[in-house]
């Protein structure tokens, strides 16, 4: 059966796009030829985002996606009509209400309508959103489902699983970049044979296979304990890798190039964790020293990285000048009309956090909460500013408020890091041993890494897409 998108969805979907598009800088989608135009899909994603992992993948295809939501969200009629038009499939939950709880059979009914009418179903097979960068264990409801609705149409429905990774660069964080990176669809008829003659295997085998292509799509770090040095080196090396780039065989987006980079380091790590553990424990202990002393000076790396090119160091204190003075006014107005509705924000989010560790639902907040925060309070100040002025003057005015809050924060943003830079680089300059101390640590790590890559280069298997 053929479906369509309703002019609700429609709205629905540019209303969530414009959301995302305020809270993120940007949003890039690698591989999306790979997403099937028509037929049945179930969407298969990492969860480390919360209710933003939905808005994301809902926005970045242009077929209508459907999303599993408590039934608890339909027990008001208007809400029931508008989600139900949304793409929203209603399960009830043992929380919800235990004695009207569904079967999880029953539950797969209301995606198999869905699918059979050839439109797209988004999961979340780890079943909870997190923190940490790993893939959590898939559970195998996914394979369960794609496989039995496939198993009812003996093989003819052309049911595919796209299996997608979501990487956040600092989701907690307004104006960051998120990539959505879409892996090669698994045909799920390639599995019926061994599901019929063993469903337990069958499943296992299609669940696998899932949860080895989403981990290919993001950064999966298996060993936790090892984030905290893949951090370390791609602060100190990624520039590297990007200037000579050997290291790509193929044309992609910024996220999606240091997705694959940072993919490369983490292959660096544990290869050198295998084979040359004095080299790891020497990198750890000096990295350890040099953290160290950066955070007693309170220096960021990015400022010891051009330490001591004063000619760039200049060169950037008399541009933010010339963009502090020139964009002074434009900002005071923003932050004039972004105050009041930034404040209130500020609280619902710290409401909304469950612990204070915990960054997953800080962007469904901000984005929820600002879109009605900042609209009834721009909407307020333009019913008051209309008070006084003629329609024109209206216009103008309300059309002035979303661009110059954005630029506000921005400069705002800038002129604390410009604040930071310069505050770093008069330590640098007054503590000229401290300085060249660092930089000899500095170097030493870099001269560490360099050593390593180079045995790397020799052990990796060619033909994967990265090097290193």
């Amino acid at each position: 059966m053929k479906s369509s998108i309703s002019p609700l969805y429609r709205l629905s979907r540019w209303l969530i796009r414009a959301g995302l598009g305020f809270y993120f800088k940007r949003i890039e989608r690698f591989h999306s030829e790979r997403v099937p135009p028509r037929g049945p899909v179930l969407f298969a994603s990492n969860h480390p985002n919360s209710l933003t992992d939905a808005f994301v993948i809902g926005t970045s295809v242009p077929r209508k996606v459907n999303f599993v939501g408590t039934v608890q969200l339909f027990k008001f009629a208007p809400a029931k009509w508008l989600l139900s038009h949304c793409g929203v499939i209603p399960v009830n939950r043992m929380k919800d209400d235990p004695r009207a709880m569904r079967t999880v059979l029953n539950t797969f009914e209301a995606c198999y309508r869905v699918l059979e009418r050839g439109e797209a179903v988004a999961i979340f097979p780890e079943g909870i959103t997190h923190d940490d960068p790993q893939l959590k264990a898939v559970k195998t409801g996914a394979a369960r489902m794609a496989l039995e609705l496939e198993d009812r149409h003996n093989g003819k429905l052309g049911l595919q699983i796209v299996p997608v990774g979501l990487t956040f660069s600092a989701k907690q964080y307004y104006r960051s970049e998120a990539l959505v990176h879409f892996g090669e669809p698994i045909r799920v008829t390639d599995y019926l044979a061994a599901y019929a003659a063993n469903r337990h295997r069958g499943i296992q085998a299609l669940i696998a296979e899932v949860e080895h292509r989403i981990q290919q799509l993001i950064l999966h770090l298996p060993r936790l304990e090892r984030t905290r040095i893949i951090d370390a080196v791609k602060r100190l090396y990624l520039d590297r890798l990007w200037v000579g780039n050997t290291v790509i065989n193929e044309p992609v987006t910024p996220q999606a190039g240091k997705l694959l980079l940072l993919q490369a380091i983490s292959r660096a790590v544990d290869f050198a964790f295998a084979n040359h553990p004095a080299r790891a424990e020497e990198f750890m202990r000096k990295l350890a020293i040099y953290e160290a002393a950066l955070r007693r000076l309170r220096l960021p790396e990015r400022v010891l990285a051009h330490f001591p090119e004063r000619r760039w160091m200049l060169h950037q204190s008399l541009l933010w000048v010339l963009v502090a003075v020139l964009c002074a006014p434009v900002a005071l107005y923003g932050w004039i009309h972004r105050l009041v509705p930034t404040l209130l924000l500020s609280v619902i989010v710290a409401k909304s956090e469950k612990t204070p560790a915990d960054k997953t639902n800080i962007s469904t907040a901000t984005i929820l909460g600002g879109v009605v925060v900042f609209t009834g309070f721009y909407g307020l100040c333009v019913f008051v500013f209309h008070q006084f002025f003629g329609w024109k003057e209206t216009l103008v005015y309300a059309c002035s408020l979303p661009p110059t809050s954005l630029a506000a924060y921005c400069y705002l943003r800038g002129l604390k890091r410009f604040a930071a830079s310069a505050r770093a680089a008069i330590v640098l300059m007054r503590a000229p041993r401290a300085a060249r101390r660092l930089q000899v640590w500095r170097s030493e790590l870099i001269g560490l890494i360099d050593a390593e890559r180079e045995e790397f280069l020799r052990a990796e298997v060619p033909g994967t897409g990265v090097e290193s």
